[in-house]
């Protein structure tokens, strides 16, 4: 059985200061500290520590082998996606993003994946690193927000990077960030808990809705945190478009289910319950190991869910942990022998 992890984070060790290089603050600085870990800050503020595996390949292999995990694919961390800035500034951290990933990757290439982050608030941009990515950088796609600056991912101004996305087999990856309501609930972690698992709902009903799989139907779509709050509210979204047709139903007349099965999302819902529900309503072959790792919020015994889960057949284990993300990644098992 092979084990491919989609949700994994990584970040360059060090860069320069963003805010004198780009003229204005709102930036993420990284200050590392005599303990070996780092302190993400934003414009003086600690944002978050983090430790050596969120930059280190060497202890990421290290801890990759303890928990028997082939392979992980690689993404930023979402605060850097930046897409609030000016265009050619975000355009350029995430050259440089990208950049620190090829590299990782170019020392261990049977071992890690790359997903590229691109500057999603300029269309021209955006596409123009997807292309970089994929055919300079030879990444399987690239990891974009649930949001963009406020703006949903139906919204005709990202048809163009979605074409391009579809034209390029790329895949997907869709994390939340920037959560709606954010600052009204701040107390108890509540953006992580409530925030997040909503923005990923936000996100799979807007593509729905907006027909988006519609007008590109070889999209390989990915959602982080098994969905979010999707599949608990998959009942009520659905008859929400079969009463309201004139509110739901004005970009599309597809019910939203009908699109089940034709997107993935990865399997960290941290509880068993939980997991055979979207294997269920996603379907077992649209389920993919993710573990957020290396942050708290992940599985820290990565794939322990779905290997101690006894009402899933090994096959179907198998999928879950390897085959869909392979499936997903438009690669085959073969592809980390020969060195692809």
């Amino acid at each position: 059985m092979i084990k491919i992890d989609i949700h994994t984070h990584i970040l360059p060790r060090e860069w320069e200061d963003l805010e004198e290089k780009y003229g204005y603050g709102g930036w993420i600085q990284l200050h590392h500290m005599e303990n070996g870990c780092a302190t993400m800050v934003r414009d003086g503020f600690h944002f978050r520590e983090v430790k050596p595996n969120t930059w280190d390949p060497l202890i990421r292999l290290e801890e990759c082998n303890h928990h028997s995990v082939d392979v992980q694919v690689l993404s930023t961390v979402p605060v850097m996606f930046s897409y609030w800035a000016k265009p050619e500034d975000t355009y350029d951290l995430a050259q440089f993003l990208n950049d620190d990933i090829a590299q990782t990757i170019s020392q261990f290439p049977h071992r890690f994946i790359g997903l590229g982050t691109i500057p999603m608030q300029d269309s021209n941009l955006a596409v123009k690193e997807l292309e970089r990515c994929i055919k300079e950088l030879h990444f399987k796609g690239i990891q974009i927000g649930t949001n963009i600056n406020g703006k949903n991912l139906n919204e005709s101004e990202f048809s163009d990077f979605f074409r391009a996305a579809e034209d390029l087999n790329a895949s997907i990856f869709i994390h939340p960030w920037n959560m709606m309501g954010e600052l009204d609930m701040q107390k108890y972690w509540l953006p992580w808990l409530v925030g997040m698992p909503a923005e990923t709902s936000r996100a799979i009903c807007s593509i729905l809705f907006g027909g988006v799989l519609e007008k590109f139907p070889r999209l390989k779509l990915a959602f982080a945190h098994g969905g979010g709050s999707f599949h608990g509210t998959l009942g009520r979204i659905e008859h929400g478009f079969m009463v309201r047709p004139d509110l739901c139903a004005v970009d599309t007349s597809v019910n939203p289910k009908s699109f089940l099965g034709k997107f993935w999302v990865d399997s960290l819902v941290h509880d068993k319950n939980t997991l055979e529900q979207i294997i269920k309503i996603f379907g077992e072959e649209k389920v993919a190991l993710g573990t957020d790792y290396p942050f708290p919020l992940g599985e820290e015994n990565v794939g322990e869910l779905i290997d101690s889960n006894q009402n899933i057949s090994n096959d179907i284990k198998s999928r879950l942990l390897g085959q869909n993300a392979l499936d997903w990644l438009g690669m085959n098992q073969s592809d980390f022998i020969t060195g692809k």
